[in-house]
């Protein structure tokens, strides 16, 4: 995975954790993809502040994630979910009887509301 879409999740997950500079700083760089010299304009601050802060606040979101797992276990559940989908749509597509069809369909549209 690419890491600004890995710190863009993890800051989703864990960035209320993180102090409010740090998160509008991560946010303003990863989400918002300002560059460092454009975020240090926006806060007067230096570029190597910027750096420093943005430095810290992917260390303790990479430091949640190792204790706590969230995004990692998120993905592993998406994963499954996807299979499960497939194989609803392969039963689905063998199937002639209607009110196994809407049953499935039911269970199809829950799982896509986890995704």
């Amino acid at each position: 995975m690419e890491k600004n879409v890995k710190m863009s999740i993890l800051c989703q997950i864990y960035g209320k954790l993180l102090t409010e500079k740090q998160f509008m700083l991560l946010d303003d760089y990863y989400n918002n993809d300002l560059s460092l010299s454009e975020i240090a304009e926006n806060y007067d601050i230096t570029r190597q502040a910027v750096r420093d802060n943005l430095k810290k606040g992917e260390n303790k979101l990479f430091e949640y994630e190792e204790k706590l797992g969230i995004m990692k276990k998120t993905m592993a559940q998406e994963e499954k979910i996807a299979i499960i989908l497939s194989e609803i749509t392969k039963i689905k597509a063998k199937s002639s009887d209607k009110e196994v069809g809407k049953i499935l369909e039911r269970i199809r549209t829950e799982l896509n509301c986890l995704v």
